[in-house]
């Protein structure tokens, strides 16, 4: 059975995260809470498992390599060729599994959440995406101004992601770096969406 998602957990979570994180990584996971709390707000969500998923998605992040594979390892998923590569790509996973096992949360929306943060995936529910937005558009990152998000506030959950996509790949680009497999079908997963969905929202027949 579940814990309840409540302020004790969350005290649990935060302590937790301020000892294992750099500061300036609690920090950001701080913003990236409160972040997906607000959104969660705008887009009908449970704005405590939002705030939860924001307060927990890095807090494996400043674990060594080897910690985090062998966390990751017990979601009983194969490692890609990216995360392979790029262990540390697997601290969403490790985190999620912490929260499992550690926390005892066992709310199937946050801890995809948590785990599919950093590079997005298919099918990832709202929670998920809330989550991935939060973290790339939180106010600590650079280019996000009180007008950027302002920019952003008039758009439905997958459009924002997109957008919000389209920009980490750009970035990605304009430094030389190619995007992970996984983003780029999380990218194609979301137009493919946004193509069946007609103007007022509901879906094409």
């Amino acid at each position: 059975m579940d814990v309840p998602l409540n302020d004790e957990l969350i005290q649990k979570i935060r302590a937790y995260a301020l000892a294992s994180e750099k500061p300036s990584r609690f920090a950001h996971s701080e913003r990236v809470a409160e972040t997906s709390r607000a959104l969660c707000g705008r887009y009908g969500l449970d704005a405590t498992r939002g705030y939860i998923a924001g307060l927990a998605h890095d807090i494996c992040k400043d674990l060594g390599n080897d910690l985090i594979c062998a966390l990751a390892h017990h979601d009983g998923k194969p490692f890609s060729s990216t995360e392979t590569e790029n262990p540390s790509l697997l601290h969403g996973r490790a985190a999620a599994i912490k929260l499992r096992t550690d926390f005892g949360v066992s709310d199937p929306e946050i801890l995809e959440a948590v785990a599919c943060h950093t590079l997005g995936g298919t099918c990832m529910g709202p929670l998920a995406k809330v989550v991935y937005v939060a973290d790339k558009i939180e106010p600590g990152r650079p280019q996000s101004t009180e007008a950027y998000r302002a920019r952003l506030e008039a758009l439905d959950l997958d459009t924002l992601c997109l957008t919000v996509l389209k920009e980490n790949i750009e970035h990605l680009r304009t430094h030389g770096k190619t995007p992970a497999p996984e983003s780029s079908a999380f990218l194609l997963s979301l137009e493919n969406s946004l193509a069946h969905t007609v103007p007022n929202g509901g879906p094409t027949q």
